[in-house]
């Protein structure tokens, strides 16, 4: 949302591709949270949601004390758009904790030490690849720091995760199909059954 916020004319002018692409982004994004809040059980609900009000509260003082204590687009790019990068490169960072640490069934491995990459989706890797790639190129012809640095970073973050793809590919596939050999399921394998559907198939009394 902070992205929306430097691309308001206001803010950062003549930047609508960064305003409406984040815009759009923003919609289906709020629209994941949603399904979360709905399918999530009391706790996790609670969390997912104090975690949302917390996001709008941060991105609100920042319009706010941005919009109302600078007054030049010089100034209020300058404090979004470092705010921006900041964030930004946490986003592009996000997938790469699995390189060194995750937490699945309690049994603390990463992809490194395991050489498996299968609880880091390549679709998110190509994904984020892709995402990197076109703004880069963008940020290079306007010749936008803020938008260069994060995203050239990105960029390079999601070639590091594709390496590891090619890398562990192989010696993902023969762990999966080792453990399916001993009958252990792992998250990949799960099936969420609908309780509603679960409730409907059970025999009437």
């Amino acid at each position: 949302m902070l992205w929306m916020v430097y691309g308001l004319p206001i803010v950062h002018p003549n930047s609508t591709l960064v305003l409406t692409i984040n815009a759009a982004g923003t919609v289906i994004e709020l629209c994941y949270v949603i399904l979360y809040l709905v399918f999530s059980d009391g706790p996790k609900r609670l969390k997912a949601l104090l975690l949302f009000l917390g996001d709008l509260a941060i991105v609100g003082t920042v319009s706010a004390i941005v919009l109302i204590f600078f007054h030049t687009h010089e100034r209020r790019s300058l404090i979004v758009g470092i705010l921006c990068v900041i964030f930004c490169i946490i986003m592009y960072l996000a997938p790469l904790t699995v390189m060194f640490v995750t937490l699945v069934s309690t049994v603390q491995s990463s992809v490194i030490k395991t050489k498996s990459v299968e609880y880091m989706p390549l679709s998110l890797s190509v994904a984020s690849f892709c995402n990197g790639l076109c703004w880069t190129i963008y940020a290079l012809i306007r010749f936008d720091l803020y938008i260069t640095i994060p995203n050239t970073l990105g960029l390079l973050f999601s070639i590091t995760q594709l390496v590891l793809h090619v890398l562990y590919y192989k010696s993902t596939k023969m762990q999966i199909a080792e453990r399916k050999k001993k009958g252990e399921v792992g998250l990949t394998d799960v099936i969420v059954v609908d309780s509603l559907k679960t409730s409907a198939s059970a025999p009437s009394q």
